[in-house]
């Protein structure tokens, strides 16, 4: 399942709107190797601490955050990405309206 056309450019600023007290996601590729999903948070919103099963990659594409790995706190600005590893737990906050693609990527064995 895909929500973006094959061979189309696309601009991830423009693909998601925040939402004001929320956080919004978009799947915008799901298959059996992974999913890529873009979300936008409003200042102040977040995903509690939890584990994934596999290795995701988020890609700040506008604003600031702060994601937790494993108790360490990594402040993360539009144009930087972090490597949460899999069944470490972490968490994401916005410190200011932000938004973020995450690759999932599963495990290939």
């Amino acid at each position: 399942m895909d929500t973006i056309n094959h061979s189309t450019v696309v601009s991830l600023k423009d693909s998601i709107q925040y939402a004001e007290g929320a956080v919004v996601s978009k799947t915008l590729t799901k298959n059996k190797s992974g999913n890529t999903t873009l979300f936008a948070f409003d200042k102040g919103q977040g995903l509690s601490e939890h584990t994934a099963p596999f290795d995701a990659i988020a890609q700040i594409v506008d604003g600031t955050c702060k994601i937790t790995i494993g108790g360490e706190d990594f402040e993360l600005e539009e144009g930087q990405m972090i490597l949460m590893p899999a069944t470490i737990p972490h968490a994401v906050e916005a410190i200011e309206p932000f938004k973020m693609m995450l690759i999932m990527i599963k495990d290939a064995k």
